[in-house]
């Protein structure tokens, strides 16, 4: 909505990647400080959606695109106002869904086609910075370094796996090798199927040095050959970039940069 330039009557508060208590992520406030708002009404609603709060706000649509929202949440808030709910499952919608689902719901459906364009050509000229990219096989994962007895990897139906073929990698076959039509948008697999990851010249994962140097010292995922070589772009959790991996219509312009530079600070890490 504030891409398009229009100011919510209310939104919940942001409540992972927050650097400060004003409940907005980075792209957020400096989107409501260029269209001059200065006090937003914040919901704090991560203990449950609060409906009377909502239904003060008297809104024509209710976005919740990208939301966790229950049936019993929706049937309570369509007796508000409509509800832009998302298509099949909680938390799991694509950027372009996003914008095209809540440009429709505020009638918007071809300035949100516009700003779909706006953001593929952006993110094209930003790829195109980092030409060596192109063709490189990437995963995305979640690895715990206090348990390294499973590991998990986002599928290209995930925001996150999606995002990094979209900057012209690929997605590793000996990954995909796993998954079944069941799988879902992550994939789960054991330390003893490692060598699942072993086709990725990179892998992004949540985390800093302290993964790195659990999954090096590792007998199993030590001989991953990313793993090995470090050319691994590690996230540190709950800051901007880690919440920005869900990329949305701010978000892209906000983090892209600073996410091509880790990436490509990865790559130099494959020939050395």
């Amino acid at each position: 909505a504030l891409a398009l330039g229009v100011v919510p009557v209310g939104f919940s508060a942001a409540n992972y990647g927050v650097q400060d208590d004003s409940g907005l992520l980075p792209w957020t406030a400096k989107k409501l400080q260029e269209l001059g708002v200065t006090n937003p009404n914040v919901f704090q609603d991560t203990a449950g959606l609060d409906f009377e709060a909502i239904a003060d706000t008297e809104p024509d649509v209710i976005l919740a695109a990208y939301s966790g929202i229950t049936q019993e949440e929706y049937e309570t808030l369509k007796q508000i106002a409509p509800v832009v709910a998302y298509p099949e499952t909680p938390w799991v919608i694509t950027w372009r869904e996003q914008i095209r689902m809540n440009a429709a719901g505020m009638g918007m459906m071809e300035e949100g086609e516009q700003l779909i364009r706006d953001l593929e050509q952006f993110i094209a000229d930003k790829a195109a910075q980092y030409p060596e990219l192109k063709g490189l096989k990437a995963a995305f994962c979640y690895i715990s370094p206090s348990d390294l007895s499973s590991f998990y990897v986002y599928l290209p139906d995930d925001p996150r796996g999606g995002f990094l073929l979209e900057l012209g990698m690929e997605f590793p076959e000996s990954i995909n090798q796993h998954v079944t039509p069941e799988t879902g948008f992550a994939l789960s697999l054991s330390a003893e199927n490692a060598d699942a990851l072993n086709d990725a010249d990179i892998l992004i994962a949540y985390g800093d040095e302290a993964l790195l140097k659990a999954l090096q010292a590792d007998p199993v995922f030590g001989q991953v050959p990313a793993v090995q070589r470090g050319s691994m772009v590690l996230i540190p959790d709950n800051t901007p970039l880690a919440a920005a991996l869900n990329p949305n219509a701010l978000s892209i312009e906000y983090t892209l940069d600073e996410y091509l530079s880790l990436i490509h600070e990865a790559v130099q890490k494959i020939n050395q």
